[in-house]
Order: structure tokens, then C-alpha cells, then sequence
């Protein structure tokens, strides 16, 4: 089984009524309810448990972390970050959505601003895949579409991906990079671009079923862990005439 956290900052959905009406039982609980839960185990954290709900304990058994977060990024702990950080390069796998790209942890883990332009005008968006032979892609079509949703537009002020899934159109001309991938120590990291708090896109089928691909996909595969620092020799080292 895959130990996946899933971790927001459930703040809108407490103070916003239409959102609160979309997502009554918080985006976190929807995208755990709605994914294909066949070989993971759930849990779920937010910004106002202790520790923001990611202690020590909690990231060492997780595999993989699924991250949204908006309004309350500057709110995040330094020293949580700095913990994710490091199971990352450990092996979590990290999946950011949304406005997860403004997050500490995101923004640490590019090294760039990660800014871009933006919209909210109910926008149709048609997300093309890109890459059709990649796990995340698997058992989509050409594209897929969502009816309404924020717009985010290039460029979009990240590192070059080790690789691009998806790339959107949206209604009102622009295109953006919505699925990227990166590897970052021993750890795998998507991002994936939809999932504004006003529109009920962690409801929509294709959304979750990339998610879904997503969790199988940066999932720690357990190798050898890669060692550090002085080595001994494997072999005897003959002696050396130094002139």
C-alpha cells in the first residue's frame, strides 16, 4: 500500500460560503474520497493542526504527499518546510496543485519565483497530453477538458521539467505548462495546474484520474540508498611512488 498524506491549508473553505458549499468537507477530503483509494492509505493534514499535521512521525510514514495551498503559504512554517524538504530528497514522493506553486516547499524545491499570470474568468480549459507514453497519462485521450477555471498563463517561472505531460489551452488564448515533473534528490515531484477553491474541479473524473496516476507514479520505489561522505575502498589500493 502507498502511504499518502494529503495536506491543505483548508483555510477558504472555513470563512468562504461558496466554497464552503463546493467543498464542505474541505478540498483535501475530496480529492481523498474521489481518487483511486485500491492500493493507498489516506490520511489527511492541514495548516492549523500542530506541526501543520506534518510531525517527524507522520512524514517518515509517508510515501507521498499531495500539497494545496493558497492564502496562507507565508503561514507555513519554516522549519516544516525544511522537514518536507528533506524527505523529499530522502524519497516522498511531492504532487503540487494549484497555487501550490506560490508554496514555500515548491519554491525551495525550484529555486525560481515560480510566478506566472493569472485570471479568473471562467475560463474553459483544454489540457493536451503531451507525453501519451508517460505513466501519469495513462488510460487519458488526446486531452481532456474543464468546463470553467482560473487561467494561468506563461511563463511560468520554473526550471526546465524533466518532464512535460500536459500542456493547456484556455478559452481566452493563453497556454501554460500544466504538468511538469522533476527529480530532486532521491524524491519524485509533479505538478499539476488545476484546482482553483471556487470551481468543483476535484470533482471532475480526468482531474482525479491523473491524481490518482500521480500517487503509483511518484511512489518510492525502495532501491539502494545512496551513500555519503568518506568511502573506504571496495578493493586494495596498491601502493603509490611519489616523485
Amino acid at each position: 500500500m502507498i502511504r499518502l498524506t494529503i495536506w491543505n491549508e483548508y483555510q477558504h473553505e472555513k470563512i468562504n460560503e461558496k466554497i464552503a458549499s463546493i467543498y464542505p468537507e474541505g478540498i483535501h477530503t475530496a480529492i481523498g474520497k474521489g481518487i483511486d483509494s485500491t492500493e493507498v492509505e489516506v490520511r489527511y493534514a492541514t495548516l492549523d493542526m500542530p506541526e501543520h499535521g506534518l510531525t517527524e512521525e507522520v512524514l517518515n510514514d509517508t510515501d507521498v504527499l499531495i500539497w494545496w495551498g493558497h492564502r496562507a503559504h507565508r503561514e507555513v512554517a519554516d522549519e516544516i518546510v525544511d522537514r518536507v524538504q528533506k524527505r523529499v530528497l530522502q524519497g516522498m514522493g511531492l504532487i503540487v496543485l494549484h497555487s501550490g506553486h506560490f508554496s514555500k516547499i515548491f519554491k525551495k524545491l525550484m529555486g525560481t519565483s515560480c510566478d506566472l499570470k493569472w485570471r479568473e474568468a471562467g475560463d474553459r480549459e483544454r489540457l493536451w497530453v503531451v507525453d501519451p507514453a508517460h505513466p501519469i497519462a495513462e488510460g487519458l485521450g488526446q486531452y481532456f477538458e474543464i468546463g470553467a477555471e482560473e487561467m494561468y498563463g506563461e511563463h511560468f517561472d520554473i526550471p526546465a521539467p524533466d518532464e512535460l505531460i500536459f500542456v493547456s489551452w484556455f478559452e481566452g488564448g493563453e497556454v501554460f505548462r500544466s504538468g511538469c515533473t522533476w527529480h530532486r534528490g532521491q524524491g519524485k515531484i509533479f505538478y499539476f495546474r488545476p484546482g482553483h477553491e471556487t470551481y468543483p474541479t476535484y470533482y471532475n473524473k480526468d482531474v482525479l484520474h491523473v491524481i490518482s496516476n500521480a500517487i503509483r507514479w511518484a511512489a518510492p520505489r525502495h532501491g539502494a540508498r545512496p551513500v555519503y561522505g568518506n568511502a573506504k575502498p571496495l578493493e586494495t589500493i596498491s601502493p603509490k611512488n611519489e616523485t
